[in-house]
């Protein structure tokens, strides 16, 4: 495979682009075995979150894996009930031990509800004493967006939001675009929706270039700039994920699939659904 590619983000720290995600794998050995076969193939960037309930397992694989610690990139997300001046250092502190490390490559606010301006502070703070090195925000797609984005020091390095060629972002895009905040998507493939995998695009170009549709789609992000890391727990699907480097799409192709956008989310939730299920959830230590 060829190697993959890295995103430069707003505060000078280097991405990999392409990472594993483990949203709704569970903990223990599915989560381990997972990132310990991503990190076999290639791997760089794991994809994790208090919510998950599956940081330890991540932690373990990566000391296991026996790589250097600096070459593995890891992103996780503080839950809104975690949020507060106050309240979010102490949290920082028990994610780190849960995960077994020194610092966190990434840490997010994983939903815009709470108390997101204090809890950004700390993060602030975490930055400068050296346990976190890049902060970012999840699913902010409300006006709370440039609320926090104006009230910060420290801009957000990235935006973590569903998005894939029936549901583009652009105009997200564009509205995080004067931060100099890059775009991670989750759900890259559609939550593997088949209309969009059976697109007869996708299968047109698979059979130019030799690859899956699934493979087509995710080489379109990063063509695209966009931060991706799919789910999988199956070692083919997550080799085939990674093995997207060897290709690059045209400018025309790139512009047909662009074409496809229909603003079709797979995840629907008003902002008030969100504030009252939610702040219901405590993630355990």
């Amino acid at each position: 495979m060829a190697d993959q590619t890295y995103v430069t983000l707003n505060d000078g720290n280097k991405i990999p682009q392409m990472g594993i995600g483990v949203y709704e794998v569970p903990d223990g050995k599915p989560t381990y075995d997972a990132v310990t076969n991503a990190l076999k193939l290639g791997y760089r960037h794991i994809d994790t979150a208090h919510a998950y309930q599956n940081e330890r397992s991540v932690g373990r694989a990566v000391k296991d894996s026996g790589i250097d610690r600096d070459q593995v990139w890891i992103t996780t997300k503080l839950w809104p009930t975690e949020y507060g001046g106050g309240k979010t250092t102490a949290e920082i502190d028990k994610m780190l031990g849960r995960l077994g490390t020194d610092h966190i490559d990434l840490l997010l606010l994983h939903q815009q509800i709470g108390d997101y301006l204090g809890a950004w502070k700390e993060m602030e703070a975490a930055v400068k004493a050296g346990k976190v090195r890049s902060i970012g925000i999840s699913n902010f797609e409300s006006e709370r967006l440039e609320e926090l984005c104006e009230a910060a020091t420290i801009k957000p390095s990235v935006l973590q939001v569903e998005c894939h060629p029936y549901f583009q972002q652009n105009e997200l895009k564009r509205r995080i675009a004067p931060y100099g905040t890059k775009l991670e998507a989750w759900y890259p493939l559609g939550h593997g929706n088949a209309g969009l995998m059976r697109e007869p695009l996708f299968a047109k170009l698979g059979e130019k270039y030799g690859k899956s549709s699934a493979q087509v789609i995710l080489r379109w992000h990063i063509q695209e700039g966009t931060i991706i890391f799919p789910r999988s727990t199956k070692a083919d699907h997550i080799r085939d994920n990674l093995d997207i480097f060897d290709f690059q799409l045209t400018d025309d192709e790139m512009g047909q699939i662009r074409a496809l956008d229909r603003g079709e989310r797979f995840f629907n939730m008003p902002l008030a659904q969100q504030e009252a299920t939610f702040m219901s959830f405590r993630p355990a230590d």
